[in-house]
């Protein structure tokens, strides 16, 4: 799994990567078949004190790409919001893969000639 945390207008701390990292953890834990993560944490040159701090992901699975962005005061809070709204949606990702492989109609109701019967 290739995994890329970088910083736009901002220098990225070990301790900034790590506390992303621990969050990503709890996705990966949901989903094993992540191909790689792009991490994009900036500040935004806004006049007004709010929502100046955005963080987004794009995360490669296998057959899809998933994107999330959200903007918060703070960094932390703002990752926090964006790693809720990636776990969502890999585990919506997760349940489409799962629903799709269920028994056909024909096993399910028995042989086609015995409903005909």
């Amino acid at each position: 799994m290739n995994l890329t945390i970088s910083g736009h207008h901002l220098e990225v701390t070990p301790p900034l990567r790590e506390y992303v990292l621990t969050k990503l953890d709890r996705v990966t834990r949901h989903f094993d078949q992540v191909m790689g993560i792009d991490v994009l944490l900036r500040v935004e040159k806004l006049k007004e004190k709010e929502r100046r701090q955005k963080a987004e992901v794009n995360l490669h699975l296998k057959g899809k790409d998933i994107f999330c962005e959200t903007s918060h005061e703070d960094l932390y809070a703002a990752i926090d919001e964006l790693m809720d709204k990636l776990d969502r949606q890999v585990v919506k990702h997760k349940g489409r893969l799962q629903d799709h492989h269920h028994d056909s109609p024909k096993r399910m109701n028995g042989a086609v000639g015995d409903s005909l019967a």
